[in-house]
C-alpha cells in the first residue's frame, strides 16, 4: 500500500456522517458562483484547436491554462519536447502548509480533431454543450481549475502541496514513451496522491468511481510464403503462403489468448504479392493476383490490460503463436511502447473511499466502484506504481473522440465541488 492509502483506512472508524466544514461549503458555493467564467474559459479553450499534431494550437491552449494557474499561486513551466515531435507539456507547482500532503494533477491539453477537422467550434444547448474536446479533456481541465479557485476562495487551497501536470499528447503520445512521459513519471514519485481529470464515467445514470485503466499495447505482425503459381500451395516447397501463416496466427491469438480484463484487436491486415503500411501505419498497400501465392502479410492491434504482470503474460503467448511457423512461411510480432495498465490496489480504493466521504457529506448518491472494462488507458497508468492514484474527476460527457462531443454541464460544478473538498482532505491527511 502507498503512503497516503494507510491514513485514509486508519480513518475508517471515523463517524458515517460529517457535515461539510464552513470553509467547505464557502468551496462549493464558490463553485457555483464562479461557474458563467468557467464556462466562458471552456468555451475559449474549445474554440482553440488543439489537435495533438496541431503544435502551435497545443502550446496555445497551454498559454491559457497558464494564465488561469499563475493567479492562483502556481509557477508555470512550459516543457517544450520537440525529440517527440509533439508540442510539450505544462508544468505547474505550489507549496502548501509545511507538513501538507503533495497531489499530482493530471490532465491534458491536446484533443483528437486537428485542424482540418470539420468539428471546431463550442456551442451551448441548455445544459449541455458540444465541441472538440469539450469532454475530454478541456473539460477535465475546467472542473481542475473550478475546484482550485473555489479553494482558493474558501482559503482551503494552502492545505495541499500541488504539482500539475497537462500532457499536450496524450491522444497520440510521442516517441519515445520514456522521453515523452519523463516528467510525468518523475511527478508521480514525488507525490502522495494522484488524481486525473479526464472525464467520469456513468453507468444506468449513476455516477461510477474509477480505480483502475487497463494498458494500451499496439502489435505489428509480420509474415513471409515462398511466392509462386498458386497450384502449387501447400506442396512441400513451396508451403502454406504468407497470408494463410497470417490467418493461423490470428485465429490462434482468438482461441488461445483469452483470459479475464483482456481484450485484443486486429485492426489493419494487407497481403499479397507485395504488402506494406504507410509511415504512420494507418493505411496499407497491397499487390497480387487470385494465381499467385502471396508472398507478405502484415496485420496492426492491440491488446489491453489490467496489470503489468498480464501484459508481459500475454506478449509470451503471442510470441509462442507466432513462433509455431505453419510449412514453408516465417513470421514476427513487433510491440510498441504503449499505456502502461493503473491496477486497481488498496491505495486506490482508499481514495475512493475517501471521495465518497466527501459525497456522504455533500448528500450525494455513493459512487461504485467502475468495471477497468469500461475505460480506456490514461496518463495517470505511467505514475501509478508509484502512487495512489483516483481517475475520472472530469466532467461526464458523450460521444468523445467524435464530431459531436457533448459534456454535460452540470456535472462541471458537481465534479468541481468534489474535487475542492476531497484535495483539501487529502492535503491535511484527512479522509
Amino acid at each position: 500500500m502507498k503512503r497516503i492509502a494507510a491514513l485514509l483506512l486508519a480513518a475508517s472508524a471515523l463517524p458515517a456522517f460529517a457535515a461539510p466544514t464552513p470553509a467547505e461549503r464557502a468551496a462549493v458555493a464558490a463553485v457555483d458562483a464562479g461557474m458563467p467564467a468557467n464556462l466562458a474559459l471552456l468555451e475559449r479553450l474549445v474554440n482553440q484547436n488543439s489537435g495533438t499534431m496541431n503544435l502551435v494550437g497545443v502550446e496555445r491552449v497551454g498559454t491559457m491554462m497558464r494564465a488561469e494557474l499563475e493567479p492562483l499561486g502556481f509557477k508555470a513551466v512550459w516543457t517544450p519536447l520537440p525529440q517527440t515531435k509533439r508540442a510539450g507539456h505544462l508544468v505547474a507547482t505550489r507549496a502548501g502548509k509545511p507538513g501538507s500532503k503533495r497531489l499530482l494533477l493530471i490532465g491534458h491539453l491536446d484533443t483528437v480533431f486537428e485542424a482540418d477537422s470539420p468539428f471546431q467550434r463550442y456551442r451551448r444547448n441548455g445544459d449541455k454543450a458540444e465541441g472538440p474536446g469539450v469532454g475530454d479533456d478541456k473539460g477535465g481541465m475546467v472542473v481542475m481549475l473550478a475546484a482550485l479557485k473555489a479553494m482558493k476562495a474558501a482559503g482551503t487551497l494552502d492545505d495541499a502541496t500541488f504539482e500539475i501536470v497537462l500532457t499536450g499528447d496524450e491522444e497520440r503520445t510521442g516517441d519515445p514513451v520514456s522521453i515523452a512521459r519523463a516528467g510525468l513519471i518523475a511527478a508521480g514519485k514525488r507525490a502522495d496522491a494522484a488524481l486525473d481529470f479526464e472525464g467520469l464515467v456513468r453507468q444506468d445514470g449513476r455516477d461510477m468511481g474509477s480505480v483502475a485503466r487497463r494498458s494500451s499495447n499496439s502489435w505489428q505482425l509480420t509474415t513471409t510464403g515462398t511466392t509462386g503459381h498458386s497450384s502449387l500451395i501447400f506442396d512441400a516447397a513451396h508451403g502454406d503462403g504468407a497470408i494463410n501463416e497470417l490467418a493461423r496466427i490470428l485465429a490462434a491469438f482468438r482461441k488461445e489468448l483469452p483470459e479475464p480484463n483482456l481484450t485484443f484487436n486486429t485492426g489493419l491486415v494487407v497481403g499479397g504479392a507485395t504488402a506494406s503500411f504507410d509511415t504512420d501505419a494507418v493505411r496499407g498497400q497491397a499487390t497480387g493476383k487470385p494465381n499467385i501465392i502471396p508472398a507478405t502479410a502484415i496485420a496492426r492491434g492491440d491488446f489491453r490490460t489490467l496489470s503489468e504482470e498480464q501484459t508481459a503474460r500475454v506478449r509470451a503467448k503471442m510470441e509462442a503463436i507466432v513462433a509455431a511457423h505453419a510449412p514453408g512461411t516465417s513470421a514476427r510480432i513487433l510491440f510498441d511502447e504503449g499505456y502502461p495498465s493503473m491496477a486497481p490496489t488498496a491505495g486506490n480504493r482508499a481514495l475512493l473511499a475517501a471521495l465518497n466521504g466527501v459525497n456522504r457529506d455533500l448528500g450525494l448518491p455513493q459512487m461504485p466502484e467502475l468495471d477497468p472494462l469500461k475505460r480506456g488507458a490514461g496518463d495517470i497508468a505511467f505514475v501509478a506504481r508509484d502512487v495512489d492514484g483516483l481517475a475520472g474527476l472530469g466532467p461526464y460527457s458523450t460521444g468523445d473522440h467524435a464530431p459531436g462531443e457533448t459534456v454535460d454541464i452540470p456535472s462541471i460544478a458537481v465534479q468541481a465541488k468534489r474535487a475542492a473538498l476531497l484535495m483539501a482532505r487529502l492535503g491535511q491527511g484527512k479522509p
